[in-house]
């Protein structure tokens, strides 16, 4: 196996294992893809395994001595270990796979380094736990959270494990939400990345403890390395509460948002 990602840091292994998915995805992208049911509505593609092993080629190659989970392989390595990855390598599979290109490939290093990548942007957003940057034709800038756009996506995706107490569709009729917002309807957790680069004010989405979910670590990661206001839609902080996320760039957005969100 290839040791040239050995001398990394964190950050450099999740940025090289993300650019390595979103190589894939990009590759992939407009063929003929067959889907691999997985349940409920949800599948994966060809597209999806293959970003992921070459993902887990980065991680072996880099630190080969760490526990795994993926999306789409499940666990490699103790589930309890020390350091353990968490892989997305397709989020947004159902777009992808009637060609739009509203997609993300998150690595994320667990209460560490994290990377969110734009397989057709080339953007690929980066965090060592402290500070977080955009990469993009080789050069580097730090994120800088802003709410100025009024844009905020909702994540409508089933299920809603918050209701009745909290519904989106009910936030996005608030008059509330309407006078000072406007809605997107994201289906990629890349718009966790947008918030934190300032090209979104605020994302909500419903959920358990997604915390340490192989979709949403990475950017949710980014997020708090950038500066925004992250916690569940109860308000509590993220880890200490089951309830989907409520990402704000600032915390008057966060505050607005959390009025509005209702029957907690």
């Amino acid at each position: 196996m290839s040791n040239s990602y050995a001398g990394l840091d964190d950050a450099g292994v999740a940025s090289a294992a993300a650019r390595a998915g979103a190589d894939v995805v990009h590759s992939m992208y407009g063929r003929r893809l067959v889907r691999i049911d997985k349940g409920a509505g949800d599948f994966a593609t060809a597209a999806d395994v293959a970003a992921e092993k070459a993902i887990l080629h980065v991680i072996r190659a880099a630190r080969p001595d760490d526990a795994v989970l993926g999306e789409e392989g499940g666990q490699q390595g103790a589930a309890k270990s020390e350091r353990q990855w968490l892989v997305d390598p397709l989020c947004g599979t159902l777009n992808y796979a009637v060609g739009t290109m509203l997609v993300a490939v998150n690595v994320a290093l667990r209460d560490g380094a994290a990377a969110v990548a734009d397989p057709f942007s080339g953007e690929i957003f980066c965090t060592d736990g402290a500070t977080a940057w955009v990469r993009h034709d080789g050069a580097d800038a730090r994120l800088a959270p802003t709410s100025a756009s009024h844009l905020v996506d909702v994540n409508l995706d089933p299920p809603f494990p918050g209701a009745p107490g909290f519904r989106a569709v009910d936030l996005l009729a608030h008059p509330g939400f309407v006078e000072r917002f406007r809605p997107r309807v994201a289906s990629s957790t890349l718009a966790l990345a947008w918030v934190a680069a300032g090209k979104r004010a605020a994302y909500v989405t419903d959920g358990g403890d997604l915390s340490e979910s192989v979709h949403f670590a990475a950017g949710i990661a980014l997020c708090r390395a950038a500066g925004c206001v992250v916690t569940g839609i109860d308000g509590a902080p993220v880890g200490q509460t089951g309830c989907g996320l409520v990402v704000a760039a600032d915390g008057e957005t966060h505050h607005l948002l959390m009025s509005m969100v209702g029957g907690r």
